[in-house]
């Protein structure tokens, strides 16, 4: 049976989350909440739903929600995502949040903590590994084709430039340095994570070009960040946000390679290339450079928006699955993770690019009803 579903925050993407759950066969879509009532009215009336404007008020009317999704926005596009989650959560409900989890370190700390003594799901929309050409990388490792991690290499970023620039004055974004930061880095920091796990050592440097200074624009929308992770793989992201415009691999690549190979996802959902290690006799083991013919898978997908609905499908099927709540995909442990990287590499460019150790994550304790 469909579980019932309530979505908070009715502008964009909770219009995303709406669409996709309305076309999701383990959801049932039965309300929409917004306290801008023109918003929640007009996504009640798209999707058939009743329409609330208070949390509360969507609770104690939809008693027997299963899921409520939390797609509010606020300063730094997080801010309103801590307190109806904690809401949900304290109502028994099980609840995936937008990323990033929240705008701040101590509340996604507490949406963590509440979530485990409630023993409900708490997800994140990190959606950016829900695409084939990230399972068939997963593969790729699973089948021992990579070998041990060497390092990780990813690049994320919007075309642009100079030419393309305009000041984003909203209030969400303006006078906050550190927007691009926290608004955007749970993704890259979430895919090295997944490929690579845990992050041990951060440091980082952050600026922004001469034009944004010359506007009048404190948003540090270049971040370079290098990385160690916990079994010795060696990482750097690079992050812009419509600064310049990103050469080979395109908008979004992540490039892993290990002592059997190495792989390349290049914008997100279209193709993953893998090169295999040369072998003794191997033909690229006699030249300066040489490398085996790669493998190309193409998935014949363009479209990033596809990754929504495969994120959402999978939050609904690990909560109609019953999978152990530490086995949850993309989960709201690792949306933490996420951000205890972004606050050490915060932390790191403020103090001059020293060597930052992240807040270790909360334990995990295990369930003894279903970890046997």
């Amino acid at each position: 049976m469909a579980l019932k579903v309530g979505i908070v925050g009715m502008r964009g993407i909770g219009d995303t989350h709406a669409s996709a759950h309305s076309k999701d066969p383990l959801s049932n879509l039965v309300a929409v909440c917004d306290v801008v009532k023109a918003h929640a009215d007009a996504a009640a009336d798209k999707y058939g739903v009743k329409a609330y404007y208070s949390l509360n008020d969507m609770l104690d009317g939809e008693p027997d929600l299963d899921v409520v999704d939390v797609t509010t926005g606020g300063l730094e596009n997080g801010s309103w995502h801590c307190e109806p989650a904690l809401e949900a959560i304290e109502a028994g409900k099980h609840v995936l949040v937008e990323k990033p989890l929240s705008s701040y370190i101590t509340e996604a700390r507490e949406m963590v903590a509440k979530a485990d003594q409630q023993k409900v799901y708490l997800g994140c929309n990190l959606n950016h590994y829900f695409t084939d050409v990230a399972a068939r990388a997963k593969k790729y490792q699973e089948d021992g084709d990579i070998g041990e991690l060497v390092y990780c290499l990813h690049k994320m970023g919007f075309a642009g430039g100079e030419y393309t620039y305009s000041y984003a004055k909203g209030p969400r974004v303006k006078n906050m340095p550190y927007f691009h930061v926290k608004a955007f880095l749970a993704h890259p920091f979430s895919i090295m994570r997944y490929f690579c796990g845990d992050i041990t050592h951060v440091q980082a440097f952050m600026d922004r070009p001469g034009y944004r200074r010359t506007a009048g624009d404190v948003m540090l929308s270049i971040n370079s960040i290098h990385v160690r992770f916990a079994n010795g793989c060696m990482g750097y992201l690079l992050s812009q946000r419509g600064d310049a415009t990103f050469g080979l691999g395109g908008w979004w690549s992540v490039e892993v390679g290990g002592t059997r190979g190495t792989f390349c996802i290049e914008n997100c959902v279209e193709k993953v290339t893998y090169w295999p290690a040369p072998k003794p006799g191997d033909p690229a083991t006699q030249t300066l450079g040489g490398k085996l013919e790669p493998t190309v898978t193409h998935s014949g997908l363009t479209d990033f928006g596809l990754t929504f609905p495969a994120r959402i499908h999978a939050f609904m099927e690990d909560v109609t699955n019953k999978v152990p709540r530490e086995k949850v995909r993309a989960s709201g442990r690792d949306a933490l993770a996420t951000l205890e990287y972004t606050w050490a590499a915060i932390e790191s460019y403020e103090q001059g690019g020293i060597l930052v150790r992240p807040h270790p994550l909360p334990p995990l304790h295990g369930d003894p009803f279903t970890d046997n």
